[in-house]
């Protein structure tokens, strides 16, 4: 039997948390509720989670600070639920990492479909809903089956070799290979060719994967050896 998928609410408001909770609950989650800032941080870094929805107004730490501390440390749908109906208020929520914002009073029937969508969104994302092998470094994912790689859950569009040669670095991180190295694995041993296409290839996908291209963090070149996909 297939394990429940576990949501982590955390609401100030008792009645508001176990109306969630109850709703949840009749479609087949399992339900954690933490009333306070800094013990639901706590419970959602340690636990095991297919989904957090936060409020916003929150002792001891805000809805705010909690996400962008959740979101620096999982990668999980995060879904805000406020009070507050300003603009600015969900553009910061959303700007700040969260896959969804929603506003009191709400149906509760509404928000169960929104917490469906976005947990069958990342296990798209993931590969989950196929059984996929997912490779995740350095805050990438790659899917190798369906040939996909995203950034920051945004997808990024590689050709055939970039995507090769990326494929090789995830799966080898924090190890130096050299130009002949990667040449030999990628292009065959047989190619007849320029080693130096390597070079041209990594500066392709630096361009598309990092912040800086001219100060590599991921991708990084070892002088005199060859380059190294830095696991962080």
């Amino acid at each position: 039997m297939e394990n429940k998928k576990r949501i982590l609410i955390i609401e100030d408001d008792k009645n508001i948390a176990n109306l969630e909770k109850d709703f949840l609950e009749s479609n087949d989650f399992e339900v954690v509720i933490e009333s306070d800032g800094l013990r639901g941080m706590k419970t959602a870094l340690k636990g095991d989670f297919s989904l957090i929805i936060i409020d916003v107004m929150l002792p001891t730490v805000s809805g705010f600070d909690l996400l962008m501390t959740i979101r620096d440390k999982l990668d999980i749908p995060c879904l805000v639920v406020s009070a507050r109906t300003d603009d600015v208020d969900k553009i910061k929520g959303l700007g700040l990492g969260a896959d969804d914002y929603i506003t009191k009073p709400f149906n509760p029937n509404e928000l169960v479909a929104r917490v469906k969508s976005q947990i069958s969104r990342y296990e798209r994302l993931l590969g989950k809903d196929k059984g996929q092998e997912v490779l995740e470094v350095s805050g990438l994912r790659l899917i190798p089956e369906s040939r996909k790689v995203f950034l920051n859950d945004q997808e990024v569009q590689l050709t055939t070799t970039e995507f090769d040669l990326l494929n090789f670095f995830m799966e080898t991180p924090d190890i130096v290979h050299s130009k002949q190295k990667l040449f030999e694995k990628i292009w065959g041993e047989d190619e007849f060719g320029d080693i130096n296409t390597v070079a041209v290839h990594i500066q392709k996908l630096r361009k598309k994967l990092e912040e800086n291209p001219a100060k590599p963090r991921i991708i990084e070149t070892v002088w005199g050896a060859g380059y190294r996909f830095n696991k962080f």
